[in-house]
C-alpha cells in the first residue's frame, strides 16, 4: 500500500466523484494529496473524511478555479510549501456543456474550453517547469471516450476532449527527453452523482438507467474507484515507459461494434 509513498501529488476537481476516489485512492498509496477544487468547502470535507479514513494520510485542500491560470499556479504554491515539490497532477476538473452547434451561445464554447481543454493546460503549465527541472513527473489527464467517439446531442464537449487527447500526447512528446511522462485516461460510463442526477432528469429515470447498463459488454458501469486504480499505476514508478498514451475504461464499450 505505499505505491505512491514520498511523492506529491495535486488532483483537481477532487472534491466529488472521480477526482475524490483518485485523491482516497493516492492517500492510501502513501501519497501527500492536494485537493484542488472550485468549491472550497466540499474540498476541505472530501479532504476531512480521507485523513479521518486513512491512518497517517497528508491531504490539503485548495480552493482552485482551473479556468484561471494564475489560481492553478497559486495551487502548485499552496502543495509545495506543504508537502514539497508536485510529482504527480491529475487534471480531473471538467463538466458537461451539450447543446445544438447552431443554437448553441458563444459562452456556452467558452464555458467548455475553459474549464475542459484550457483548464487541463493550465494545469500542465503549473507544474511542468518543476518537473522539467527536477527531471521527473507524471501528468494524468482525464478525457473521456468521447474523445474517440461521437455521440449526436453531445456537441462541443467531444471537441474539448478530442483537445486533451491531442494535448496530451504533444506535451508527452515534448517533454520525455525530461523524463516528465503525459498520459491520459478515458472513462466511459461512471457511476457518480453526475450520472444519477442524469438518470433522476429522464421522464422514466429507472428506464434511463437500466438502458445505460446495457450498454456496456459487461452490462455495468464503472465505479469510480475503478479510474482511481488505473491513476495509481499512471502515477507511480511501475509505468516509466508508458507515455503519450491514453488508457480507456468502458468495460469495452468503444471496441463494440454496433449494427
Amino acid at each position: 500500500m505505499n505505491r505512491l509513498a514520498g511523492k506529491v501529488a495535486l488532483v483537481t476537481g477532487a472534491g466529488r466523484g472521480i477526482g475524490a476516489a483518485i485523491a482516497r485512492a493516492f492517500a492510501a498509496e502513501g501519497a501527500a494529496v492536494v485537493l484542488a477544487e472550485l468549491d472550497g468547502a466540499t474540498a476541505v470535507a472530501t479532504a476531512r473524511e480521507i485523513a479521518n479514513g486513512c491512518e497517517g494520510a497528508r491531504t490539503l485542500a485548495v480552493q482552485t478555479d482551473v479556468t484561471q491560470s494564475a489560481s492553478l499556479r497559486a495551487a502548485v504554491e499552496e502543495a509545495q510549501r506543504a508537502f514539497g515539490p508536485v510529482d504527480v497532477l491529475v487534471n480531473n476538473a471538467g463538466i458537461n456543456v451539450f447543446a445544438d452547434p447552431l443554437t448553441m451561445t458563444d459562452d456556452d464554447w467558452r464555458r467548455c474550453f475553459a474549464v475542459d481543454l484550457d483548464g487541463v493546460w493550465n494545469g500542465c503549465r503549473a507544474v511542468l517547469p518543476g518537473m522539467v527541472e527536477r527531471r521527473a513527473g507524471s501528468i494524468i489527464n482525464i478525457a473521456s471516450t468521447h474523445a474517440f467517439q461521437i455521440i449526436p446531442g453531445c456537441f462541443p464537449y467531444p471537441v474539448a476532449k478530442h483537445g486533451v487527447i491531442g494535448l496530451t500526447r504533444a506535451l508527452g512528446i515534448e517533454y520525455a527527453p525530461k523524463n516528465v511522462r503525459v498520459n491520459a485516461i478515458a472513462p466511459g460510463y461512471i457511476e457518480t452523482q453526475l450520472t444519477h442526477d442524469w438518470w433522476n432528469a429522464q421522464p422514466d429515470p429507472e428506464a434511463a438507467r437500466k438502458a445505460t447498463l446495457e450498454l456496456p459488454p459487461m452490462k455495468r458501469i464503472g465505479r469510480p474507484e475503478e479510474v482511481a486504480m488505473t491513476a495509481v499505476f499512471l502515477a507511480s514508478d511501475e509505468a516509466p515507459f508508458i507515455n503519450a498514451s491514453c488508457i480507456t475504461i468502458d468495460g469495452g464499450r468503444t471496441a463494440l461494434h454496433h449494427e
